[in-house]
């Protein structure tokens, strides 16, 4: 299978899981790339200067981290923007830095969840990593483990 790992990280954390996803799925035996959605300038606020092609993955996993108890708006603006995800399995996951997952991360997963849902994708698999949990290491493998089995 050919997967597009789709993730916007401005601190390096919502990668370095996405980093280790790639590996695990690779090791499984499939084609990944991640293609990282980037801002024009160093700010969140402003429009997209990279926005990833969808279209020749099979399968996508969208990642991103949670910015004022929201998904990040570059990842928001992103998802509105794209068209060609109808019919493709999705999958996703967030970084936040706060310790439970309803202080932003649930909100997030489901903003995700729901503008997938809208283009027409088969929404598979979510998660999240509460970077500063003592429980952030297990996150991270579950999500991994889950993850690459596609």
């Amino acid at each position: 299978m050919n997967v597009g790992i789709i993730v916007y990280s401005k601190t390096g954390n919502t990668l370095s899981v996405a980093e280790k996803l790639q590996e695990a799925i690779r090791s499984a035996g499939h084609t990944v790339n991640i293609e990282r959605i980037e801002t024009e300038r160093d700010d969140p606020n402003s429009p997209l200067k990279k926005a990833p092609d969808t279209e020749p993955y099979e399968v996508l996993i969208f990642a991103s981290p949670v910015h004022a108890f929201s998904l990040a708006k570059p990842m928001d603006a992103y998802l509105s923007q794209i068209t060609d995800i109808k019919n493709k399995k999705v999958y996703c996951f967030i970084t936040q830095q706060l310790k439970k997952s309803w202080m932003g991360g649930d909100r997030a997963v489901k903003q995700i969840i729901s503008k997938c849902k809208k283009k027409g994708a088969d929404v598979i698999l979510s998660g999240g990593v509460n970077w500063s949990s003592a429980k952030r290491e297990t996150q991270i493998e579950d999500i991994v483990t889950k993850m690459s089995s596609l």
